[in-house]
């Protein structure tokens, strides 16, 4: 399972979720990645900095960590890396396990922009 992170237009979004629930009504297996939506640049360079991709790289590269070990191997500031963690928890692009440590859930994460317009558009 990978998260997909990408531009793209309200509607696509909602025909992808209209697609998945009717294969859930249907009984038939639904896609298991994550898609991760946002309908601007700004929505989603707010979101998704080169500071909070630097947490999610580490943590893929090194596994479960508490926020403070997190924080040691970015070299950043704690207050500032528990602040990017709670983001991306929120966003569900990290997970908190048994023992309270952060990680990655998902085998990849791709980052899908595309700036011909052409992705809004729909």
């Amino acid at each position: 399972m990978k998260a997909i992170i990408e531009l793209t237009s309200w509607k696509t979004s909602q025909a992808r979720a209209l697609r998945a629930a009717k294969k859930a009504d249907a009984g038939k297996p639904t896609p298991a990645d994550y898609h991760l939506d946002f309908d601007s640049m700004a929505s989603l360079f707010s979101d998704i900095t080169p500071a909070r991709m630097q947490v999610i790289e580490t943590s893929k590269q090194l596994g479960a960590l508490s926020v403070y070990a997190l924080a040691k191997a970015t070299g950043r500031n704690y207050s500032n890396v528990h602040r990017d963690v709670r983001k991306l928890l929120e966003l569900e692009l990290l997970a908190r396990d048994e023992d309270g440590k952060v990680y990655v859930p998902w085998k990849d994460v791709v980052l899908n922009v595309s700036l011909t317009g052409d992705t809004l558009a729909a």
